[in-house]
């Protein structure tokens, strides 16, 4: 069982709550990952870890080993077109994952607009911008009419076999050239996925440049098309996040409330959890158990939701919700898709906590099904609850460790990006490029992805910590962004302790953390947005491919991580990670680390060790200052009242006549 003191992979566990906990005699009895791991005892496949194993068909698996001729597959596929067909199929998996993800938030919004759900429709004014570029009608209509439409337009291109996707349109308009010449427009989303599983079906495509055209088309169906419908639509139904103070640590845990914690990727029944939680009969049926009411806490993406929202705490990410159950505090740990590991149903064994299943699509041994209706939400919702609720006197000995909770701020939105540099009046992101231009901000980093229990999460903190000193602005999103909060970097504060001169001065006036919190996994759709304005604001080139900066998933796990990466590389942004699956085959490496540039701008990088990874970062943001020519930091010059006339007498349209600022 888990001893901090014997245990090798431990090192990689950071955080005072969860050392403490681990310390108490209680998590001992708990079998984790940190023990599964160190009783493999064994390397990772070497096929495997370089893409080179293939099992497409049942006359393998074969090993390649590239440049042997008696070492390519039975029926003479080579270690190129193994490890690209490999790679691709991961694409097609993560892009699967947000792709059925999104479609739910479709259906669920469909049904709010129809008055079937709990939910409301918020944000009108994002409603009618979305409704625009779809090209639906909105003079004198009602928003649950307009948002019916809206929502039939996206669900039909998921089945769409013909054209292109609606939300290419928002890219800039070099980049929609770039992607009709390469002929990597998504026809259809599903359509896309099904084309990449068969195009690598054993004996079809067999070229890896051609392998990596669909890769391309596939990635865009993710992040242009079902990622960034998922986070619009949610934003409209539940509001678009702004800025708010939170708590990230396994402390947030209760000791006199039921403790529910929320873990997966789906925000409707997140969200009608949270509605239930209040509910005048629920509280009533806690307080008769002895409980005051219902504590609820995130954990993983399903965390980042609610607490991008409604400032709900998260109790965990991906790699500690095993501890979350191993203080024995939780009554329910209620889950649906993505990221849920198995082994937390064995955790629970012979305690009072049950693990709830509520998609059918994802059961588990062991667990306890609830369906989740959409239907029904409300009602759903208030079942779970009233089965946690039925546990808290079955709640045997805890601990809920009492050390520092780790304060963030969160909810930065592209919206609320533009709102905080530029004000009410002149919400713009020019201040970000000006700032960008005279050198005060390098350039844009995100980290996003995953937590790994191979690696400590002090590499997350490490290469942040290394991209804010050089003055890089960081974006965060899923579990990484939950790893920095842990760490102290979503404070405000932390510009002062931590960045360069630069971005401290930015951030100090703007009263912002130097590390943003932008979502869960499926909200990187944000920072192509976000990456979208910044072009059509000026002065930074005319393409993503031109602006200074670069993606990062340091510690992916998923493969989600990999289709995120890949839309990222695709719409012409550098993205870094700490491994690929494809170093068994040196053409095909070649080509996503260097010859992609050629067809998109931007490439791949990979970097084990999280200082040159930070540096890798920064070097790919400086080649592009340098193409910009804006890499010589500008000298500060002390503007007399005539300068100041000549630039009121050039004020730049849309920007209004107000003076920044809240």
């Amino acid at each position: 069982m888990t001893d901090i003191k014997g245990c090798q992979s431990c090192d990689s566990i950071t955080g005072d709550s969860t050392l403490d906990l681990l310390n108490q005699d209680l998590a001992k009895q708990v079998r984790t990952a940190y023990d599964r791991l160190d009783d493999r005892g064994m390397s990772a496949c070497l096929f495997g870890s370089g893409g080179t194993c293939c099992r497409i068909c049942n006359m393998g698996p074969c090993q390649i080993i590239d440049g042997v001729e008696s070492m390519v597959g039975v029926c003479g596929a080579t270690a190129d077109t193994v490890a690209a067909r490999n790679f691709a199929r991961i694409v097609a998996a993560g892009t699967a994952a947000h792709t059925d993800h999104a479609r739910e938030m479709v259906r669920g919004f469909i049904a709010t607009a129809k008055g079937e759900t709990p939910h409301e429709i918020k944000d009108v004014a994002k409603l009618h911008k979305m409704a625009t570029i779809f090209g639906i009608e909105i003079e004198d209509r009602d928003k649950n009419e307009i948002a019916l439409e809206l929502g039939e337009r996206a669900l039909a291109e998921f089945g769409q076999q013909e054209g292109t996707l609606t939300m290419l349109k928002r890219a800039p308009e070099k980049q929609q050239k770039i992607w009709k010449e390469m002929g990597v427009e998504p026809r259809g989303i599903d359509r896309e996925v099904v084309e990449m599983m068969h195009r690598t079906h054993m004996g079809v495509d067999q070229e890896y440049k051609n392998i990596m055209k669909q890769v391309a088309r596939t990635s865009l169906a993710d992040g242009w098309g079902a990622s960034m419908l998922s986070t619009e639509l949610t934003d409209i139904m539940f509001g678009t996040p702004v800025p708010k103070r939170a708590i990230v640590d396994l402390g947030v845990l209760r000791e006199d409330m039921v403790n529910v914690t929320v873990h997966g990727h789906e925000p409707l029944l997140a969200e009608s959890l949270c509605l239930a939680a209040d509910d005048a009969e629920i509280i009533a049926l806690a307080k008769k158990v002895g409980a005051k009411g219902i504590n609820l806490a995130g954990v993983c993406c399903t965390g980042n939701e609610i607490l991008m929202r409604r400032g709900i705490p998260v109790a965990g990410s991906f790699i500690q919700q095993e501890m979350v159950l191993a203080t024995g505090a939780v009554e329910a740990m209620v889950v649906d898709v993505q990221c849920i590991m198995q082994s937390v149903a064995q955790i629970v064994k012979g305690k009072h906590t049950d693990i709830i299943t509520t998609n059918y699509r994802a059961k588990m041994p062991d667990a306890i099904h609830i369906q989740f209706e959409e239907d029904a939400a409300y009602e759903s919702a208030k079942k779970i609850l009233k089965h946690a609720i039925a546990n808290f006197k079955k709640r045997g000995d805890f601990y809920i460790p009492k050390n520092k909770k780790f304060d963030v701020v969160v909810g930065f939105s592209h919206e609320t990006i533009n709102y905080m540099l530029g004000g009410r009046f002149r919400q713009s992101y020019r201040p970000l490029n000006d700032n960008i231009i005279n050198g005060r901000i390098r350039g844009i980093g995100a980290l996003v992805g995953c937590e790994h229990y191979k690696y400590s999460d002090d590499v997350h903190f490490k290469i942040a910590v290394e991209l804010i000193k050089n003055n890089v602005l960081v974006l965060a999103t899923g579990c990484a962004a939950q790893a920095l909060g842990r760490r102290g970097l979503m404070r405000p504060e932390a510009a002062t302790e931590y960045a360069g001169d630069g971005l401290r001065e930015v951030c100090e006036t703007v009263g912002m953390p130097p590390v943003l919190h932008v979502g869960s996994c499926v909200d990187n759709s944000r920072l192509l947005i976000a990456l979208t304005e910044m072009v059509n604001e000026g002065g930074l080139g005319d393409d993503i491919s031109q602006i200074p900066a670069v993606g990062s998933a340091p510690l992916w796990m998923s493969e989600k991580a990999v289709a995120i990466g890949q839309y990222f590389v695709t719409s012409g942004a550098h993205v870094v990670f700490q491994d690929l699956p494809v170093t068994g085959a040196k053409k095909f490496s070649q080509y996503i680390l260097e010859g992609l540039k050629e067809d998109y701008g931007a490439c791949w990088g990979v970097e084990k060790d999280p200082i040159k990874h930070a540096r890798a970062m920064i070097a790919a943001i400086d080649e592009k200052r340098e193409a910009l020519g804006i890499n010589k930091k500008q000298e500060r010059v002390l503007m007399d009242m005539q300068m100041r006339r000549d630039l009121e007498g050039q004020a730049l349209p849309g920007m209004g006549c107000g003076h920044g600022g809240n």
